[in-house]
């Protein structure tokens, strides 16, 4: 049902969505570094590597560059188009043709760069590989501000992440995993656009009361 959804839907979406991405496209050809796309290789269904693709945002060589695949608020390697495309989320709009050809779905544990996904425990790992990655997700949607939580002064981000963030995000996508189903999915959907129109008050405890909790709760 879910994957009837995922083709019905971001196929609508990117029909609809085309005079804006072709705006988009256009407006990064003739700024930055003049490129439009980026692919980076991500551990899909099967722990099969596929190509996530998004909107350029940061300079080329950004993965050897300052914190490598971690990207934190203010950023210097992030081009100014870019900054504008990732606080809005326009930048991630071109994974609905992941999605439209199978590597993803709308809604799954976000798919994970191997050095990133070799953090989670052996456990998660198992379970993770088993459904289709999503373009969003409850890790996505807790973990909408990640860069500023990387990017807090005197904070280590890659050990933040890795005693931090990567732990409780596992858990989160285990949470989604072992309760997915077409009401999940359709509750994210909303969740997710609330968290893009409105950042700050996404309601996910009151409509998901059964998450584990986090950190510091």
């Amino acid at each position: 049902m879910t994957r009837a959804l995922d083709i019905l839907l971001s196929a609508l979406a990117l029909l609809c969505l085309l005079p804006l991405l072709a705006v988009v496209a256009l407006v990064l050809r003739c700024s930055g570094e003049g490129e439009v796309l980026y692919e980076q290789q991500r551990v899909g269904l099967g722990g099969r590597p596929f190509g996530l693709q998004k909107f350029a945002t940061m300079l080329k060589d950004s993965p050897n560059l300052g914190t490598g695949l971690l990207t934190l608020r203010n950023d210097p390697r992030v081009l100014p188009v870019g900054r504008f495309l990732r606080k809005t989320k326009l930048n991630e709009l071109p994974q609905l043709w992941n999605v439209l050809r199978g590597d993803m779905s709308l809604i799954g544990p976000r798919p994970q760069a191997l050095a990133h996904f070799e953090v989670f425990p052996a456990h998660v790992k198992a379970e993770l590989v088993k459904v289709r990655p999503g373009l969003s997700g409850i890790g996505s949607i807790v973990f909408r501000d990640e860069e500023s939580l990387l990017g807090v002064p005197g904070r280590d981000p890659e050990r933040y992440y890795a005693e931090v963030i990567a732990p409780y995000k596992g858990e989160l996508e285990l949470w989604y995993i072992a309760h997915r189903g077409t009401w999940l999915y359709v509750v994210l959907i909303a969740l997710t656009v609330w968290a893009v129109v409105w950042p700050r008050g996404v309601p996910y405890r009151a409509l998901l009361p059964g998450l584990p909790p986090g950190p510091a709760e």
